[in-house]
């Protein structure tokens, strides 16, 4: 399955913090000699201050009782250095201890400003080492630390850039915490500021939205509404745009989310027309897996490419969660299409399409049809699963011909305010 691991492809658009969870998946799943993922995981801390760390894992990797020099060095130099931040932010985390304090502050930075430099004599010098010292606490590996004072730090921060490198880092820091909520919020606060930034340099902007979309794979595929938030901004048109130019491998995760949402089906025509257009650049078994079934209409194809996906999700860091999730839709998918083109379905051969024992087939049809899924009825006679007649409704034909209107409504708007920007 390493022909199918895309953590080679994603770690370019990720800080490297957020790649240790992965490369500790890797290991757990054992698709690579561990000796090899703990040497870059090495190569990955050597770069950061997690230096009692690095450490530990060079200890472990050659056998070792003792560091080399420059370990023992670089430690020092990273103990002093955390001294000399803190001495430089005392003052400003002294005042962010007090909530007494903290209550004085509003809305408006001048004021917040005018207030730390009249009575706790704080100045934007103070304001300034606070960002240092967070984004030293967070190469520390103190997440949690760097988090709460990133986020005090764009309260008082008037520095646009610097307040959106704190947003950056302030995500990141929710994400290794598992603090899903605070990350979607950061997450959309990113996403309102990349995107209003329209005198970026384009380059500059397709870059953005592409780190934006690596990163929200952590938030998406754990957050409670992530499956519909995933297919949201997946699909709008500049971020679409990104995938197709610098991220195919993400139609990986699109797709995932588009099959397991039993509320989005509209979605399914719309990302099998990506798949097949950039299909030359980028295929795995799941998008192989939908164009096999909506597009050939080729059902054994399909069976083979869905053995593939159960291998692939399973091993896929942010997708091994949905696995059950992900096989069952992919079934009634088959399913569904199959029965679309058959009015009398044999048990037996239906039970192979699904990758199924026929008695297990038999259960799970049985299911859908109790649950109203399903307008069909089984004759355990002649084995055969006997479809009736399924029209859609005129109510559900004007609700889908709304949802598309309302859809290239939308992406007409987003192409035409920017330009209306520009020339106002």
């Amino acid at each position: 399955m390493t022909s199918y691991d895309l953590t080679g492809s994603l770690v370019k658009y990720l800080d490297r913090h957020l790649v240790f969870p992965l490369l500790e998946f890797l290991s757990q799943q054992q698709l690579y000699p561990e000796d090899d993922i703990q040497q870059k995981k090495l190569e990955l801390l050597q770069k950061t201050n997690m230096v009692d760390y690095a450490m530990d894992i060079y200890k472990a990797l050659y056998n070792r009782e003792e560091v080399p020099a420059e370990m023992r060095t670089r430690r020092h130099e990273v103990v002093q250095n955390l001294k000399a931040l803190q001495s430089q932010a005392n003052a400003i985390v002294a005042f962010l201890s007090d909530d007494s304090a903290i209550k004085q502050l509003k809305q408006d930075k001048a004021y917040n400003l005018a207030l730390l430099q009249e009575q706790y004599q704080i100045g934007p010098a103070q304001i300034d080492a606070l960002f240092h010292y967070a984004k030293f606490q967070f190469e520390c590996g103190n997440y949690s630390a760097a988090g709460e004072f990133l986020y005090h730090f764009r309260t008082l921060a008037t520095n646009s850039e610097r307040n959106l490198s704190a947003l950056w880092g302030k995500l990141a820091a929710e994400i290794l915490l598992q603090n899903w909520d605070s990350a979607l919020d950061d997450l959309m606060k990113l996403k309102d500021i990349i995107d209003s930034n329209t005198f970026a340099p384009l380059l500059t902007q397709l870059q953005q939205r592409s780190w934006l979309m690596h990163w929200s794979l952590f938030v998406f595929f754990n957050h409670e509404n992530g499956r519909n938030a995933i297919i949201d901004l997946f699909f709008q048109e500049r971020y679409l745009n990104a995938i197709q130019t610098t991220s195919q491998h993400l139609l990986r995760y699109l797709a995932a989310a588009v099959v397991i949402n039993k509320r989005r089906r509209n979605a399914v025509k719309d990302v099998i027309r990506v798949i097949e257009q950039e299909a030359y650049e980028y295929s795995d078994p799941i998008t192989q897996f939908l164009e096999a079934l909506f597009v050939q209409y080729d059902f054994e194809g399909a069976q083979h490419m869905l053995a593939e996906c159960e291998k692939l999700v399973e091993n896929d860091y942010f997708l091994t969660a949905i696995k059950e999730e992900f096989v069952e839709s992919a079934r009634l998918f088959i399913f569904e299409t199959y029965c679309k083109i058959h009015q009398c379905i044999d048990m037996t051969m239906l039970a192979k399409k699904l990758n199924m024992d026929d008695e297990a087939a038999e259960k799970w049809i049985v299911n859908l049809i109790r649950s109203a899924r399903l307008n069909a009825k089984i004759d355990s006679n002649e084995g055969t699963v006997v479809m009736g007649m399924q029209f859609q409704s005129p109510s559900e034909q004007l609700m889908d011909k709304a949802k598309g209107l309302s859809a290239r409504t939308m992406m007409i708007a987003n192409a035409v305010t920017p330009a209306a920007a520009v020339r106002t």
